[in-house]
């Protein structure tokens, strides 16, 4: 008897930003702290940082207040300018995952659309990996309070940090 398993089709979005490939690739991964809002946090306490490793084998982890960490995901692949893979180690409960069978991965390419515009592209895919209850969660990650907000976070950092206020 087999079992088959409903594949989740993935999260896919994508936005343009107006500057170049390889200064959309740094702001995003230098400065994801700025990116992911603090609030959405698995930690006991408030989340002083957003740390993101660049390099393979690296990590994505929150710094609480009190020096305590979560690291929610790992770098699978960082290739600067143009892509980056993650894990995302965070369950359908919203806890942390160590069975890295049961993990998705979060894929962001970096189009560059010539010299001053980028097409960021963002694949959150094996969803179904995270078991009873992913159709909800793929929901909530693809909705208002997800990817979108990432996203529309980094857009405004990348312009503001494009255009820095004379000083």
């Amino acid at each position: 008897m087999t079992t088959t398993t409903e594949q989740a089709s993935p999260i896919r979005l994508q936005i343009t930003v107006d500057v170049p490939q390889e200064h959309a690739f740094r702001v995003f991964t230098e400065q994801f702290d700025q990116i992911k809002p603090h609030e959405y946090n698995l930690l006991p306490v408030e989340v002083e940082e957003t740390v993101f490793e660049t390099h393979v084998g690296g990590h994505v982890y929150d710094r609480g207040v009190d020096g305590s960490e979560c690291r929610w995901a790992r770098v699978l692949a960082f290739e600067p300018p143009t892509r980056f893979v993650i894990s995302w180690d965070i369950d359908a409960r919203w806890q942390l995952e160590s069975d890295v069978d049961r993990t998705s991965e979060v894929e962001v390419r970096f189009v560059a659309l010539g010299d001053e515009q980028t097409r960021v592209e963002l694949e959150h895919r094996h969803l179904e990996r995270h078991g009873e209850g992913w159709q909800g969660y793929r929901n909530g990650l693809e909705n208002k309070g997800g990817w979108p907000v990432f996203l529309e976070r980094f857009r405004a950092l990348a312009a503001e940090s494009n255009h820095p206020h004379a000083g």
